[in-house]
């Protein structure tokens, strides 16, 4: 079952990749790439219980399906109030379901955290000019888009904190 949950977990990292650049070049992410990530987790959770010892702590403890569906609903719930103060638009709003789902309930704070420092480092690298033998490349052609448009792709700034959020536990453990 753990060889299912690192498949799961590899193609989730890419719908979520998918998303965030699909929200930079269109300003929308697709419902298919939101209902497939939540299929990836649904399918992850049912190997997580299928592997469990302790099914009921695998379904009830804040570090299990529980807390990460708690998360989840929770994440939502907060893109559909930024959404409805028109301050996200509702890919963004959609797309805090599955990331809330994957990073679960103890990864909240850690994503907060760095959804705040990459979303303020975001902010200041949109102030530099583009330097001018790269500005006609297509993807500094985009960010002059952005600029110009004032409309900020946040589900890029949310997938990096995502994938940021789920690498933490690794990266601590090769310290």
């Amino acid at each position: 079952m753990l060889e299912l949950v690192v498949v799961i977990n590899s193609l989730s990292v890419l719908l979520f990749l998918c998303a965030a650049w699909t929200d930079f070049r269109t300003w929308k992410i697709p419902n298919t790439l939101v209902l497939a990530l939540v299929t990836l987790y649904a399918l992850r959770a049912v190997a997580v219980m299928l592997g469990s010892e302790d099914v009921g702590a695998a379904l009830f403890a804040s570090s299990g399906i529980g807390g990460d569906l708690g998360a989840g609903l929770l994440m939502f719930m907060l893109g559909v109030a930024l959404w409805a103060f028109r301050l996200f638009g509702a890919g963004d709003a959609k797309l805090f379901l599955p990331i809330g789902l994957f990073i679960g309930w103890h990864g909240m704070m850690s994503f907060a955290v760095l959804l705040l420092v990459l979303g303020i480092v975001t902010l200041l690298v949109l102030r530099l000019p583009v330097p001018l033998p790269v500005a006609h490349l297509a993807f500094f052609m985009r960010i002059e888009e952005i600029r110009a448009s004032r409309k900020i792709p946040y589900g890029v700034i949310m997938v990096f904190a995502t994938l940021l959020t789920l690498a933490l536990p690794t990266i601590r453990q090769h310290l």
